[in-house]
Order: C-alpha cells, then sequence, then structure tokens
C-alpha cells in the first residue's frame, strides 16, 4: 500500500518530467550551444565566449534590439491606457450590451497571430490595401502610400493594437469591477470629480493588475516574431526596419545554420527579460512602500 509521501511524488512526477524534458534540458542544451559555433548536424567547435563577443560588435543584433525596444515601449505606451480606457467605459452601471461589446473587443484576440498578419497585409497593401481604399474615400488619401515599405513599425504596432487591446481590457475590467464600492461612493460623497476619484480610489485598487499587464506585454513584445514575418512576407523590410531579435536568432540560426550564434541571442534576450522583470518589481515595491 502507497503511503501519503509515494503517492505525492506519484502525482508530481509526470510534472517533474515533462518539465525536465521541455525545460531543464532545452535551456541546458542552449548553454552549451551558446559557448560553441555550428555549422549543422555533428559540425559543433567550443568556441567560448566568442558568440557574445561577436554579439556586442554586431550591428543587425542592435538594430534588432533597438527595432524591438521601440516597437515594445510605443505598444505598451498607447495599448495600455487605451485598453484601460475602454474597460472603464464597458465598467459603467445601466451599460446596456456590455457581454456583447465584450465580445467584439475581446474577439481579435482569439484570432492567430499568422492570420492576422495575413489580414494586415492586405489592409496596409498599396493601391488596392483596404486602409488606402477607405482614406482615400473619406479624405482622398494617396493610394499608394507605402505603409509597408517605409511604415514598417507603425504598421507592426496598428495591427497589435487590434489584436491585444481588447485582451488587456478584459484583465483591466477584471480589476475594476473589484475596486471597492464603498470607497468610490465615499470620495462621491466628498465631491471628488471623475479625475481625483480614478487616482484616489481606482488606480491604486487595479496598480497590481496594471503592473502585471505591463510586464506580460513587454514580455511578449520582446518576443515578436510571427507578426512581422507573416506580414513582411519572410523577410525584415527595407533596411532591416521590420528586424527583431527573435527574427534575427531564427535567421541565424536556421537559415545560416548557426545555432551556437543562435542560442547567444536567446541567452542575451533571455537576460534582457530578466532586467525588465526585475526593474517592474523593484518600481512596483517602490510604489506600494508609498
Amino acid at each position: 500500500m502507497a503511503t501519503p509521501r509515494r503517492a505525492a511524488w506519484g502525482f508530481l512526477a509526470p510534472f517533474f518530467v515533462l518539465f525536465t524534458l521541455f525545460t531543464v534540458y532545452p535551456l541546458a542544451r542552449a548553454a552549451v550551444l551558446a559557448v560553441q559555433q555550428t555549422y549543422g548536424p555533428g559540425t559543433e567547435r567550443f568556441v567560448g565566449l566568442d558568440n557574445f563577443k561577436a554579439l556586442a560588435a554586431d550591428p543587425l543584433f542592435w538594430k534588432a534590439v533597438r527595432n524591438t525596444t521601440v516597437y515594445t515601449t510605443t505598444t505598451v505606451l498607447i495599448q495600455l491606457p487605451l485598453s484601460l480606457l475602454f474597460a472603464m467605459m464597458l465598467n459603467r452601471p445601466g451599460l446596456r450590451g456590455r457581454a456583447f461589446y465584450r465580445l467584439v473587443f475581446f474577439s481579435p484576440a482569439l484570432v492567430g497571430v499568422v492570420f492576422v498578419g495575413m489580414i494586415f497585409g492586405v489592409i496596409f497593401e498599396k493601391r488596392t490595401g483596404l486602409l488606402n481604399q477607405f482614406l482615400h474615400a473619406v479624405i482622398g488619401w494617396d493610394l499608394d502610400f507605402p505603409w509597408m515599405q517605409n511604415y514598417v513599425m507603425p504598421s507592426l504596432v496598428i495591427a497589435t493594437l487590434w489584436q491585444y487591446m481588447g485582451y488587456n481590457m478584459i484583465y483591466f475590467l477584471a480589476a475594476l469591477q473589484n475596486v471597492p464600492r464603498e470607497l468610490t461612493e465615499a470620495s462621491e460623497i466628498d465631491g471628488a470629480g471623475p479625475v481625483r476619484r480614478f487616482v484616489s480610489v481606482t488606480w491604486p485598487s487595479i496598480r497590481p493588475v496594471a503592473t502585471f499587464v505591463i510586464l506580460l506585454s513587454v514580455i511578449g513584445s520582446f518576443q515578436l516574431f510571427e507578426l512581422p514575418w507573416v506580414l513582411l512576407n519572410s523577410a525584415a523590410g527595407p533596411d532591416n526596419r521590420g528586424l527583431t531579435v527573435v527574427m534575427y536568432l531564427y535567421q541565424r540560426g536556421f537559415e545560416t545554420g548557426d545555432l551556437g550564434y543562435a542560442s547567444a541571442i536567446g541567452w542575451m534576450l533571455g537576460m534582457l527579460l530578466v532586467v525588465c522583470a526585475v526593474v517592474q518589481r523593484r518600481l512596483s515595491r517602490g510604489e506600494e512602500s508609498v
């Protein structure tokens, strides 16, 4: 008869097996590859930290970092305030059709990123693109406006806003519905206006969720790959304007064949995300202690 301790380990065993196979082993293998140079299967050569030294002097890598940082900053600064605004609109008492609006705003998040890239590839097309056609009919917009040639980053941001604004809105809406009503009513009795109520009552209540959403958005944005890959037809766009860190990792690892260099890029990205998480955590702790 199994003891409680053996039964507990028996239930935990499947998790540990899967975690080891799909997390621990890939991380360990990537750490080994990062100090090697590869030219395909069976052609590995130990190079120490040369891959990381090469990365430090690689202009394409730093361009990918810059593009990804600009994309991340822009999407976070635009998307999250809009998500919060729509959440506050849907949280109004007495709003009819609340469930319908939530479905409408959230539904783009259910569409795969590949399909989003294909959809917006049609929307941003010159002359026949839906966006240029619409703007031309409304304000006489130039039909040959080159969205995907000269405005790659704004195009990526617009596509991301359409897909994920409603997704983040759900987080904010759930947080708003948990704001203590008695505090809101007390602030109204004290004569506080909408802005003052938001600053003094609403924001402190939803701040933990907001910091979580910011961290989630930053991590997801730095891992951007599928959207520009599909939208730019498996390329990085003119002058590599759409090149991201993960896209560069894919190019070096699976197109060039140097998995060691690609692993070094992956570890650099991982360390960057860890730094973002630590900074966010410290900032949130500082806000909580104020």
